[in-house]
């Protein structure tokens, strides 16, 4: 959510070697889901705006399903990057604010879609979607947990008052994000985003009150 990662190098067991670069593949693969959603991407949205064949898909990625949650993978990152970036921030606060600022300017990127794909790709769909939408939520609550822990930290090392309910704290964090990709969606520009990023802020208690 923060930043996409690079995946790592996937390799094929068995078969002949693909004919295609299979990491870009999958980017330009995310990319259309980002753009238009889950349900709503067909096969054949998918073979235009990767450049290969539908058979060719199937060989690397499997199906559809597949294909969706390792652009989703690719999207989120590596939850062990995200957890270094918040040990590494001077407190809690000051990661969250990053975190916020960060998405509003990605979800306002001028190459890429706008808003989240794990807010906007599994928004709606039906139940033949239930397992995607899960895997876009346990996502979310892997960040939420990653939140949380550094917020406990804080308080734990008195940067925070006793009193500071890290779970509530986190899912702010997490409502302001997924809020902000609502409203870049709607045509909300940067500026907007940061100044929600900014007031969600305010909400915090202060270091060391």
């Amino acid at each position: 959510m923060i930043a996409m990662k690079e995946s790592v190098t996937h390799r094929r067991k068995t078969g002949r070697p693909l004919s295609f670069d299979r990491d870009a593949a999958l980017e330009k693969a995310m990319l259309a889901f980002w753009e238009s959603g889950y349900e709503t991407t067909s096969i054949s949205d998918l073979t235009a705006a990767m450049g290969v064949t539908a058979p060719s898909i199937y060989a690397a990625f499997g199906d559809k399903k597949r294909l969706f949650l390792e652009a989703l993978r690719r999207y989120a990152g590596d939850p062990a990057d995200l957890e270094d970036i918040f040990d590494r921030a001077p407190t809690a606060r000051e990661a969250v604010s990053r975190m916020l600022e960060n998405a509003a300017k990605l979800f306002t990127g001028d190459l890429t879609p706008r808003g989240c794909l794990l807010a906007s790709a599994v928004a709606t769909g039906s139940k033949d979607a239930a397992d995607v939408r899960d895997a876009a939520a346990q996502e979310r609550r892997a960040i939420q947990q990653i939140v949380a822990r550094r917020i406990t930290r804080d308080v734990e090392h008195g940067l925070l008052p006793q009193t500071t309910r890290a779970d509530v704290l986190a899912n702010l964090a997490i409502t302001v994000t997924q809020g902000m990709s609502v409203l870049a969606r709607d045509g909300a520009d940067r500026e907007t985003l940061l100044d929600v990023a900014r007031a969600a802020m305010v909400g915090w208690p202060p270091p060391g009150s």
